[in-house]
């Protein structure tokens, strides 16, 4: 039987990626889409409780809410259930917007840095803590990933270490040591298609950030990203052994 998982959603009622954010989970784990439910944040967090009746918790990006303004709902209770979830070390993989709440919940820095945007497909490194760790000790020492954020992490929480980096950004990735709850800055549940049509859906959230020529720059800067692509079904394996 497949592991049941709960997706984290901070998506606004009328935007599609709703929907389409869940579809690339599924897509990208390997899951029959009935196995990723999804919950929005915006009504708020669920009990650990809750959490815990699913094998995994996922959380995904956000389309107009940001870490570093807070913003978002509910904001301080959802911090406060990430961290009972990893002292539960319930099995959890974040990305973007979810790796973003993790640091802040766990007490690292997010800023506001509109300057370093990284939108498209990035090539990313490994660090040496990365080479090590059995999630992402399986990816070539270099690799591309999809990206899309404006946000990103000043300092990570203490006693964490990066374990991929980019030129615009060293810190990218980090596991909880000894448990399976992972987060990255970029989407692995992306593919170079979803996420320019990501892109070219939240179009006026950038226009203040790139100028016109940078849009059309980011425009054709997606690119296919397999080998992090591999990321949450290798996920799924190493946490389950399914797959």
């Amino acid at each position: 039987m497949p592991p049941s998982v709960l997706l984290f959603q901070a998506r606004n009622d009328d935007d599609p990626v709703r929907s389409e954010e869940r579809q690339s989970f599924a897509a990208k784990t390997g899951l029959p889409l009935e196995s990723i439910v999804p919950h929005d944040l915006l009504g708020g967090p669920p009990t650990l409780a809750a959490v815990r009746r699913f094998d995994a918790l996922m959380i995904g990006g956000s389309g107009e809410y940001y870490v570093s303004k807070g913003d978002l709902p509910h904001f301080a209770r959802l911090l406060e259930l990430l961290r009972e979830v990893v002292a539960a070390r319930h099995p959890m993989f974040a990305s973007c917007f979810g790796f973003q709440l993790m640091v802040e919940a766990l007490g690292g820095e997010i800023v506001h840095d509109p300057a370093s945007t990284e939108v498209g497909t990035f090539e990313l490194a490994l660090t040496e803590a990365g080479r090590r760790d059995e999630l992402f000790g399986e990816l070539p020492p270099r690799f591309a990933a999809q990206m899309g954020r404006k946000d990103r992490a000043g300092r990570l929480p203490p006693g964490l270490a990066s374990l991929a980096e980019s030129e615009r950004n060293r810190l990218q990735a980090f596991r909880i040591p000894g448990a399976p709850i992972w987060a990255t800055q970029f989407h692995p549940e992306l593919d170079e298609v979803t996420n320019r049509g990501r892109f070219v859906r939240y179009l006026d959230g950038y226009a203040g950030t790139l100028s016109p020529q940078q849009m059309e720059e980011a425009l054709a800067r997606f690119h296919p990203s397999p080998e992090a692509a591999g990321l949450l079904p290798r996920f799924l394996k190493l946490a389950f052994d399914w797959g």
